[in-house]
């Protein structure tokens, strides 16, 4: 579904990405309409893709998870079979909280949050015990500075 967004819609979605549970009262006031339209708004641009669902965001600090690591993973095959299954098992893996495919010197790029180094070198045990990979680089997260900023609608 094409949905065309206005000025409204992005003053919504700004909203929502920075508190997604406040009431619709509280929203539609923020962004100047009723609690109808507003509701109608979100309906819509739930129904064509804009808004893929909503979440809480955890302090990982606070919960233990003090390890952040960025890891760069360059393979040697790129099947289509290889690359479902290099999918399927990286996915399996809680640990691996974001995970892309890029271009550049490697393949790919995981952002992992797990508690400490043993925690981390489990989670790489497991990345490589089913995987042929050619090269697996690591940066830890020394410092966060900004996180989950948002889409700058």
């Amino acid at each position: 579904m094409a949905y065309s967004i206005d000025e409204i819609d992005r003053r919504i979605l700004r909203a929502l990405q920075l508190d997604s549970s406040q009431s619709q009262r509280v929203l539609a006031e923020k962004v100047g309409l009723s609690q109808n339209a507003c509701w109608r708004r979100i309906r819509l641009m739930e129904e064509a893709g804009l808004i893929r669902g909503r979440s809480v965001k955890l302090d990982a600090n606070a919960l233990g998870f003090g390890m952040v690591v960025f890891m760069m993973v360059r393979t040697r095959s790129h099947s289509a079979d290889w690359l479902r299954r290099f999918r399927a098992h990286v996915s399996s893996i809680r640990e691996v909280v974001d995970f892309y495919r890029i271009g550049g010197d490697y393949d790919y790029l995981l952002k992992i949050v797990t508690h400490d180094m043993k925690g981390f070198d489990r989670v790489y045990q497991r990345l490589i015990e089913k995987l042929d990979l050619e090269t697996v680089t690591s940066y830890f997260v020394m410092e966060t500075i900004e996180e989950h900023r948002g889409v700058p609608v």
